[in-house]
């Protein structure tokens, strides 16, 4: 049996996506409206409030495209938080008016695939290793997400490689992900045993361009071009409060 991967874990993540019903919407009265805006507001307020006390992150962004409409993005400390998250959204007047339309439940995690041989440092000592692990969600302009799986296809079959042939790909792969610090942040988060894929990735950027740059770029690396498969995309722009309110008119 081939070595596996070790995993460092921070925090578990929720994808949200939804769609939201305009007929309805459209259909409701002023009061209506602004009593479902009202609710929202209020549970965006206890989202801020949460990563200003540094016990989770939330980010939303609107979705281009007919896969959604919109996406909320929490990061918490455990399940359950999650699991009230999407509860709380759902008690609201707001989501009367949404119907979601997919999710994605994973948790943070880095592997030990770029790790120093030999180092004996605890690396959740380490204030950096924590910060990307627990991250504050950056506010950026764009955001890029999507699930992927590692191949497990007769000679392409990832899980029976040796671990060192695994680092030394995974070390090329990440030197491309590196040239584009500045201009993409990127949040990997593990889901097997979690959810359908095995990874999610979900990246930043004020300039939409460079996902495309990166994400083409990658595909001719070996473990892009070889062992990745990858489920649908989802590209969308930063939703704050008061954009929202502006989306609603």
């Amino acid at each position: 049996m081939n070595e596996a991967a070790l995993t460092l874990d921070g925090w578990y993540a929720l994808h949200d996506f939804r769609t939201i019903n305009w007929t309805q919407w459209k259909k409701a009265d002023d009061e209506e409206r602004a009593h479902a805006l009202e609710e929202l507001h209020a549970l965006w307020s206890n989202w801020t409030q949460t990563e200003n006390d540094k016990k989770g992150s939330t980010a939303v962004y609107s979705i281009v495209g007919q896969k959604a409409d919109f996406v909320i993005f929490h990061l918490r400390e455990t399940l359950e938080e999650l699991n009230e998250l999407e509860n709380e959204l759902n008690k609201t007047s707001f989501a009367q008016y949404t119907t979601p339309t997919y999710s994605y439940v994973s948790i943070v995690e880095l592997s030990n695939y770029l790790a120093k041989p030999g180092s004996t440092e605890d690396p959740m000592d380490n204030p950096e290793v924590i910060a990307r692990l627990k991250p504050i969600l950056p506010k950026s302009k764009h955001i890029c997400f999507y699930p992927m799986n590692k191949k497990r296809d007769l000679a392409d079959n990832w899980y029976m490689l040796s671990m060192e042939d695994r680092r030394a790909m995974m070390r090329s792969h990440g030197m491309i992900g590196r040239s584009y610090a500045g201009k993409v942040k990127q949040i990997i988060s593990g889901s097997i045993g979690l959810d359908d894929w095995e990874w999610g990735v979900t990246l930043f950027s004020d300039d939409a361009l460079q996902f495309k740059k990166l994400i083409y770029e990658m595909r001719f690396d070996e473990v892009s071009a070889r062992f990745g498969e990858f489920g649908s995309f989802y590209v969308g722009n930063l939703l704050t409060p008061d954009k929202l309110n502006e989306m609603m008119k």
